[in-house]
This record gives structure tokens, C-alpha cells and sequence, in this order.
């Protein structure tokens, strides 16, 4: 395996679960560091562990058992001469019983429990005992199956002793830190074996040295990388789009600012005058339009496709789901098709006839919008003159979709010789990104935000309500019936899964349907046909259906003003930023709105602590930025992002919270970096991203 091509595929299982695992070069393996470690350099006596102590002991197997009932176990006791104990094995192989024969004396590592028959260690690790003992602590390594740890390892070292670790910081860099600022190569050797004598708690807290050595070159290669890409789009160039001459008339920008039935807000105003700009210039737009749900993000978008559309270009507007796509384009066409522009609709689940219709429409120039999923970035799509492309909920799209969308334009317009062209770029999330991780994740983007809500939307009350309460919640949607009104009721899952105890979407659908005669409730879920989907919202929409049983298919796009209540059973096993966008479905009309977190504890006395900080969150607060900070705070950036970074490295090591003075270096070194010693600066990119660092640029 070199530094720098990738391994060969292999057949054996353990090569494919590296692989799985992302650890294809040598560089992989090294920085491939363990979850927590173990001490097995020294041995304890049996006298004098105490219970509940994760000991190493070397002790002779004195009998051994296999009993059947009440279930099958195997029983082994060992004595070290100064006490007795049993090892207790409920999954056991012939292996175990080969090696653990009485008399053979074992060297045993596991956590001392007092049970009812004297003390017992389940599932301890075990070997003949023989050999010197570690001189370092011992390393447990992030797994999958297919992959002991033993192997892995063994890998991870041949790995590091492979790895090139020459320095990549230029000689005049300054430390990041005061105190020491260890080398890469001596703080992965370190955090791969430290020595017995090191802080347990600084290893395991981050705040060793050797951690703050690997942070600092995470968070570099980041910012490396990000700088690159935006420096790589500069010299880049996309058509301008500009109004045409005053002479023909009024733009098509103007007409439906004019025909709009509501006036925009001062916020919706500056966001659309920013993207104005940025589509006047011929340097490729790379923005992301944030705002909470419900803040008007769609007529931003309408308004930046007829100012391409004006131009005598065509638009594209990709969402994730059929249900999010076709909210937009009613809306779309409502708004442009009186102004005389042409939309395309494209999805998966379209009939071959139409869909070659919106593909000829498409290629011929004459769609100037074009509106779909990810059926819009398939190869057979080809655009005339593609200048602008807008996704929507950016965060659900993998980055291969997103730069395949942007590849578009040189599909249709890119002529030999020429600079490099790419369509403008509008990425739109009702997910607010936190001030720190637009400092890092999404250094290469500007961001424009809508950050006041549209009159008419009413206040939500949200109640977090036990399970135990539920009959409670139903004759509350009684009311709601009675005054007219619809409720949506959300489930976690479709249907039983033995690992979850979950109610099911399709049960609770069957016991809202009898609790509520004379009312119909439908069901609604990701495994339906589309055109079951589409009919059952069809008639949600009409206000036939009173209760819409669903799962997170309504999480985006779903507007129906009549809707004045939701219930979001199992609240407890959702997201923060989820449970926020599937809230902001009610609240849509001018009737008061409420949202119910009804959430169980299951066999445990009370909530756990992460999921008790965000129902506490959803209840005290309805501002999506306060929501996007504490959602950081309990998650963490991976999870946060979702999809942004499929495909590439997130920070598995750096942590935006507390490491902003490392965050501030990185971002201070990059450029010089980049402008004074390209040749490192690459090999850093390389080293962390490897080929990996197109995806940061998505």
C-alpha cells in the first residue's frame, strides 16, 4: 500500500471493511486514531480489585462449565492465588473452550463485578499468558465488522510506519498555541501508543498536546482546501445576467415584483438585491440564502429565475423530494407562467411520454425554468444555455449531485478554448448555519440571510407531553376538528423494528382512524407510490382529510395554511434542526398553532440528556438561528451538515466550539500558504483530503 495511490481491491473481508472504513492509504491508517485505550502493562492482583475495576489479571483456569439452562453459558473459574473468579461468556466459540481448559494459566482482562455466587468478570478479553507486557497503553480502534481488532491493529502500524510525515508547515508558520506544539509524526506515534504514564483525561478530553497537533492540521487542510476552491472559481466565469434594455419594456423582474399578491419583506428585499448583484457579474455566484421555515425563501428564488430567465438564459430548481418539488413548482408556475415563461417538471416517477416532452422543451431552450429532484442532473438532460441553478434544502442533496448540476453549463455552452464557465450557484436551507460553522464548513460561500418572517404567521405554542398523556392529545385534536381545522400526527417509523420499540406510522393511523369516526385520517409515507403520495396530499391540501398520519416526507414543502396542529410522537428520537422544520408546517394561516412533542422514556426512569436538551430547546424557543446554536452544541458540525460533506472527511478531530483560536491560525496560514509555498500546501490537502477535496467545494 504506497502514500499515494490507492490499494488494489482485495477479496478478503477484512480488506473490504478498511476499505469501508475510508482506510486506503497508508496516510489513512496512521490518522486512523483509537476511540479509548486500554492498560494491559500491568497485571492486578484478584485481592485487590474492586468491583466495578477494568483489571488485567494472570490467573490459572481452575474448572469449567457449560450449562444450557436457563440459557446457554459458558462458566469458567480461574484462581490467581490470591482469589477466585468466574468468567462468564454467553456468546462462545469452540475457541474459548480449546483455550480455556482447566490448568492452562491465562492472562484475563475484563471489569470485576460482585455477583450473587462471588465475584465474575462477562466477556472478558482473554489469552495464554506468556510474553512481555506492553510498554504502551493499548489502542481500541473505531470498527466494523469483519474487522478485528487485532488486524486493524496491526494495519494501523505497518500503516504509520509507512506514512510520509515530513513536515508540510512552512519554517515561518507561527504555533497555533502557546506551550508545546508537538510534530505530526510524535503526536501520532503518541496517540497511538502513549505510554502508561500519560493523562488519561487529556487523551480523552483532547487537550494533550498531540491532539492540539492534529487539530491544528485539520482545521488547516480545511481551510487550504476551501481557499482553493474559491480562488479556482475566480478564475472561473459565468454569463452576466442583466436586465435587457429599458426600451423593451418592463423586465420580467419588475412584472412580477408587480403581480406578486403580497409585498416582500425588508429582509426578502436585501437578500434579492445581493443576489442581483452577484448575477450581474460574470464571476460564478456561490451563495447560500438562509432563513427559518416559512420566511419566504421560495419568491427569492422565483425572483432570481426571472432575472436569468430575462436575460435570455435558462434556470434550474433541484429539491429533494417529489413533495418539495412540485410545492415549487405550483408556486413557480402560479407566479412566471402568466409572465410567459415556460416551465419544465422533472422526476423520477414521471410517464416516458411527458418526460420526453420536458426533455425536448428542455434542450430546445424553450423551458426557462426547469424544475425537479435529482432526475434534473441525470446525463440525458441537456440545457440549451443552463446560467443559474438553485437547490433547495441544500444539506439533503449528496455533493457528487450537486457539482454534477453545476457541470450542466458546460453541457450545453462550453466551446473549446474558452475560460472555464459555470452556472451561478444558489443554495437555499430553512437550516440556519451557526456563525462558527460558516467560518469554517462554509468558508467559500457568502451567505445571504432572511432573518425576519413574513406578517400573517402566527406564534406556535409547543408543549412537550409524556406518552402517558396521549389520550389527552387526542381529544385536543377533537377540538381542533370540530373548529374546522386539520392536524398532522408524525411518526419516526413506517413499521415495527425489533430494535425500537417503536408505535408505527400504520398503527397509529388504524387508532386515530377509530378513536375518530367521521373524520378521515390518511396515511402517509416514503414507501407509498407517487401517485398515492400525491393523491392522498391532494386531498390534505382540499381540507377532505382532517388528520394527515405521516412520516418526515412532510418534514419540507408542505403548506397548508388550515393546519393548526401537530403531533410529533416519539419527539425524543429527532434531530433538533428536524424537529424545528416539521413544526414550522403549522403556524401557515391566521388560526393559532400548537405542536406536541409527545415523547417516552421506554423502560428508562427518565429522558436521556441530549434528548431532554432539545425538547427543552423546541419548547422555549421558535428562532431557527437559537435552534441552528444549540443544535451545534448538543451534535456537533458532522451531523449538523448532513450531506454538505458526503463523500468527504468531516472534522474528526478539531471541534468548532472550543477550538476557535486553532480555527483563527488555520485560517490566518492558509493564504500565505497557498500564495508563498503551493507545493505543502498541496501535499497538506493531499495528506488529509486525498482526492477527496472536489467535495469541499460543492
Amino acid at each position: 500500500m504506497s502514500a499515494a495511490a490507492p490499494a488494489k481491491a482485495s477479496t478478503s473481508p477484512a480488506q473490504k471493511a478498511l476499505h469501508k472504513l475510508g482506510l486506503v492509504r497508508d496516510i489513512d491508517l496512521a490518522l486512523h486514531l483509537p476511540l479509548r485505550y486500554e492498560d494491559e502493562t500491568r497485571l492486578v492482583r484478584l485481592a485487590d480489585a474492586r468491583d466495578g475495576d477494568v483489571v488485567q489479571i494472570e490467573a490459572r483456569v481452575a474448572s469449567t462449565e457449560l450449562s444450557l439452562r436457563p440459557r446457554r453459558q459458558f462458566k469458567v473459574k480461574v484462581d490467581d492465588g490470591s482469589d477466585t473468579c468466574v468468567l462468564r461468556f454467553l456468546n462462545f466459540y469452540p475457541s474459548h473452550q480449546k483455550t480455556l481448559v482447566e490448568g492452562a494459566l491465562v492472562r484475563v482482562r475484563g471489569e470485576i463485578r460482585g455477583g450473587f455466587l462471588g465475584r465474575e468478570m462477562v466477556h472478558p478479553s482473554f489469552k495464554l499468558a506468556g510474553g512481555e507486557l506492553p510498554q504502551a497503553l493499548t489502542p481500541v480502534y473505531p470498527t466494523v465488522a469483519q474487522l478485528p481488532q487485532a488486524y486493524l491493529r496491526k494495519a494501523v502500524q505497518s500503516g504509520l510506519a509507512r506514512a510520509p510525515l515530513s513536515e508540510t508547515l512552512p519554517p515561518e508558520a507561527p504555533p497555533p498555541v502557546h506551550g508545546p506544539f508537538w510534530s505530526l509524526k510524535q503526536a501520532l506515534q503518541f496517540l497511538h501508543h502513549p505510554s502508561p504514564q500519560a493523562s488519561v483525561a487529556a487523551l480523552e478530553d483532547r487537550t494533550h498536546p498531540a491532539w492540539t497537533r492534529l487539530k491544528a492540521e485539520e482545521l488547516l487542510a480545511q481551510q487550504l482546501s476551501q481557499l482553493q476552491a474559491r480562488r479556482g472559481r475566480d478564475a472561473m466565469r459565468a454569463p452576466a445576467l442583466r436586465p435587457p434594455r429599458p426600451q423593451l419594456g418592463l423586465s420580467l423582474h419588475t412584472q412580477l415584483l408587480e403581480r406578486l399578491p403580497f409585498r416582500l419583506t425588508a429582509a426578502q428585499q436585501r437578500v434579492e438585491q445581493e443576489i442581483g448583484a452577484d448575477l450581474a457579474k460574470t464571476l460564478p455566484m456561490h451563495r447560500l440564502l438562509q432563513g427559518d421555515v416559512g420566511s419566504g425563501k421560495t419568491v427569492v428564488a422565483a425572483l432570481a429565475a426571472a432575472r436569468c430567465i430575462d436575460a435570455g438564459w435558462q434556470c434550474a430548481l433541484m429539491a429533494p423530494t417529489e413533495i418539495l418539488a412540485e410545492q415549487h413548482f405550483r408556486k413557480l408556475v402560479s407566479w412566471l407562467e402568466p409572465l410567459g415563461i415556460r416551465t419544465a417538471w422533472l422526476t423520477g416517477s414521471q410517464k416516458a411520454a411527458e418526460r420526453k416532452k420536458a426533455l425536448a422543451a428542455i434542450e430546445s431552450g424553450e423551458a426557462g425554468l426547469v424544475v425537479g429532484t435529482h432526475a434534473v442532473i441525470q446525463e440525458k438532460v441537456q440545457f440549451k444555455n443552463l446560467a443559474l441553478a438553485i437547490i433547495d434544502e441544500q444539506h439533503r442533496f449528496g455533493v457528487a449531485q450537486r457539482l454534477a448540476l453545476r457541470s450542466k453549463l458546460a453541457d450545453g455552452s462550453g466551446r473549446e478554448g474558452e475560460v472555464a464557465q459555470e452556472p451561478h450557484l444558489l443554495m437555499m436551507s430553512a437550516t440556519p448555519i451557526p456563525r462558527t460553522l460558516a467560518m469554517s464548513y462554509y468558508a467559500d460561500l457568502d451567505v445571504s440571510t432572511i432573518d425576519e418572517l413574513p406578517p400573517g404567521r402566527t406564534p406556535i405554542v409547543t408543549k412537550v407531553v409524556h406518552e402517558d398523556r396521549r389520550a389527552e392529545v387526542i381529544a385536543r385534536i377533537q377540538a381542533q376538528l370540530a373548529e374546522g381545522r386539520q392536524v398532522y400526527w408524525v411518526c419516526p417509523l413506517i413499521e415495527e423494528s425489533e430494535a425500537l420499540d417503536l408505535r408505527n406510522a400504520t398503527e397509529t393511523h388504524a387508532e386515530l382512524s377509530a378513536a375518530l369516526p367521521g373524520t378521515e385520517v390518511a396515511l402517509l409515507h416514503s414507501r407509498m407510490p407517487v401517485a398515492d403520495k400525491k393523491a392522498v396530499m391532494a386531498r390534505f391540501n382540499a381540507g377532505q382529510t382532517g388528520v394527515l398520519v405521516s412520516t418526515t416526507v412532510i418534514e419540507v414543502g408542505v403548506d397548508v395554511p388550515n393546519a393548526s396542529l401537530m403531533v410529533i410522537e416519539h419527539a425524543e428520537r429527532f434531530g433538533l434542526s428536524q424537529l424545528h422544520q416539521l413544526r414550522g408546517r403549522v403556524g401557515r394561516g391566521a388560526a393559532a398553532s400548537a405542536c406536541v412533542l409527545l415523547y417516552s422514556t421506554g423502560d428508562a426512569p427518565r429522558l436521556g440528556e441530549t434528548a431532554r436538551a432539545r425538547l427543552k430547546a423546541m419548547a422555549e424557543t421558535q428562532d431557527g438561528f437559537e435552534i441552528a446554536r444549540r443544535d451545534l452544541e448538543i451534535r456537533g458540525p458532522g451531523e449538523f451538515l448532513g450531506a454538505r460533506q458526503s463523500g468527504a472527511p468531516l472534522l474528526r478531530f478539531a471541534d468548532l466550539a472550543t477550538d476557535t483560536a486553532l480555527l483563527a491560525w488555520a485560517r490566518e496560514l492558509a493564504p500565505l500558504m497557498l500564495d508563498r509555498h503551493a507545493a505543502l500546501a498541496e501535499r497538506h490537502i493531499q495528506r488529509w483530503l486525498g482526492g477527496k477535496s472536489e467535495f469541499l467545494k460543492a
